[in-house]
């Protein structure tokens, strides 16, 4: 993308002869005004509302807004006094603004560029969270591979409801915290010296963070190799003054030794501190008793959201909100008003025939695994319709997650694939998930690929019947939450 004339003509043609130094104190982070590349993606997006809060200046700039993707959530941070900007550098105006781009964002990006002519100052997403995280006098840092999001959302709706006003960074819509003036809270801002959020392996950025809890959910195959995840993983759990731990995946629990101490949770392990017992599960909800060992205490658990992998999530918010000072039974209790995350089997609706549509953020193996296995826990056909949220991720779990779906689903079931997320850049592109359907295929179960979503919704109305589940899943595109909705619509 070039740069307009009109852009060009509206930043000084010359750098200051001293570059700002990068924010690394809270004074730092609201000196001077900052600029978001990619202000609306789900990562940029809590974080600027968290830094606003502060008291900071903010402008960004987005391809999506470019694009006309998500104009709503533009309007809205609009309306909350964030100047936007198209994504030609036009944005960038004076050597004192730090810029917010992500290890992704490449070198020919028009503000990476213009930063860069006149000196600005650079943080990563994850630099920025890490300083205001570490900044935060009580940091509950939620870690795994699977479920950070959810375990984010939990652990925030406890504090909250016990009083600790907690700040929280979430990758996902948290439906407790919505309102007509937040539609897309990502984030909360409180006063409290807690600061919850999830911190990522994928990029290495996991090691920034000095946790004073920190949770550890599951390890496995994502972005990186087992033998790095274990490094990233045991090191979290060192740097913490207490960890969280699900002694039920072995990974996690072959790493519970690096932890200085330990509250730890299952429903299969015999050893744990909170164990979860007389499990019933319904088609939207989940009822358990939590067993304090420690204690001698049990305490009934009711969740609004479905699936095994929820109470693992419920109990991972439960033991770190009780490693930051919250009674047991008062984070049981709390969680019982839990509204879930937005794409997290969040229930669309059910058209007038029966036919009911699930949006959800399953895109790596284990994730796409819970949400199959909590839909094939009940009666009904599955239409799985999946996104995947880039080329290069497809090519390296793609086999393992052809593997998931051909093992998940029955022989009334089916899988739709269309091509890969692509919003520009230079990946290879050669081949995507027609390879995916072909292994699929070779596992089992029945699949199709279908290049365009559009033809993906064509085919999903032709072939549903009453009793189907549609399910809509990926990640890294906020347009599959209007494309479930419309296709419910159409349903109807």
């Amino acid at each position: 993308m070039t740069q307009s004339p009109e852009a060009a003509a509206a930043v000084p043609a010359t750098a200051p002869a001293t570059a700002p130094a990068t924010p690394t104190t809270p004074a730092d982070l609201t000196a001077n005004p900052w600029f978001f590349c990619g202000i609306g993606g789900s990562g940029m997006l809590p974080l600027a509302l968290i830094l606003k809060g502060l008291g900071a200046t903010i402008a960004g700039s987005d391809r999506g807004r470019d694009q006309g993707r998500s104009p709503e959530k533009f309007a809205w941070l609009e309306e909350l006094g964030f100047t936007l900007h198209p994504q030609d550098g036009s944005g960038i105006t004076q050597g004192a603004q730090t810029l917010v781009a992500s290890a992704a964002v490449e070198d020919t990006v028009p503000e990476v560029v213009r930063a860069k002519e006149l000196g600005c100052a650079r943080m990563s997403r994850a630099q920025l969270l890490a300083t205001l995280f570490n900044a935060a006098g009580d940091g509950i840092a939620i870690g795994g591979t699977s479920g950070k999001s959810t375990v984010t959302g939990m652990t925030g709706w406890i504090l909250t409801q016990t009083g600790a006003d907690p700040t929280i960074m979430n990758g996902a819509v948290m439906k407790n915290f919505v309102s007509e003036d937040a539609p897309f809270a990502s984030a909360r801002v409180g006063k409290g010296a807690a600061f919850v959020s999830e911190v990522d392996e994928s990029d290495g950025s996991i090691a920034l963070y000095r946790p004073k809890v920190a949770a550890l959910l599951n390890v496995s195959l994502d972005h990186k190799s087992m033998e790095e995840l274990r490094r990233l993983f045991g090191d979290f759990l060192a740097s913490a003054e207490i960890a969280a731990i699900n002694l039920d995946d072995a990974e996690s629990a072959a790493l519970a030794h690096r932890a200085k101490a330990a509250i730890t949770f299952g429903i299969t392990s015999p050893n744990v501190r909170l164990r979860a017992s007389e499990i019933v599960e319904g088609p939207t909800s989940l009822q358990a008793t939590v067993h304090d060992r420690l204690e001698g205490t049990h305490h009934a658990l009711t969740l609004q959201v479905p699936g095994r992998h929820n109470l693992y999530n419920a109990l991972a918010a439960i033991a770190a909100s009780h490693a930051a000072g919250v009674p047991v039974a008062e984070a049981v209790a709390a969680l019982s008003s839990f509204a879930g995350l937005a794409r997290r089997f969040d229930i669309v609706g059910t058209s007038p025939s029966g036919i009911t549509v699930i949006d959800d953020f399953g895109h790596n193996p284990d994730k796409v695994a819970a949400t199959l296995t909590t839909l094939k826990s009940h009666p009904g056909r599955v239409i799985a319709f999946f996104q995947p949220h880039g080329y290069g991720p497809l090519r390296q779990m793609g086999a393992e997650l052809a593997g998931v779906i051909g093992r998940k689903l029955g022989a009334n079931d089916v899988a739709i694939l269309c091509d890969p997320v692509y919003f520009g850049g230079t990946v290879d592109r050669s081949e995507g998930s027609e390879r995916i359907v072909r292994l699929i295929e070779e596992a089992g179960a029945r699949a199709e690929y279908v290049p365009e979503r559009s033809a993906c919704a064509d085919r999903m109305a032709e072939i549903a019947q009453a009793g189907d589940r549609i399910v809509v899943m990926g990640a890294r595109d906020d347009t599959l939450t209007v494309f479930a909705r419309d296709l419910l619509a159409r349903l109807a």
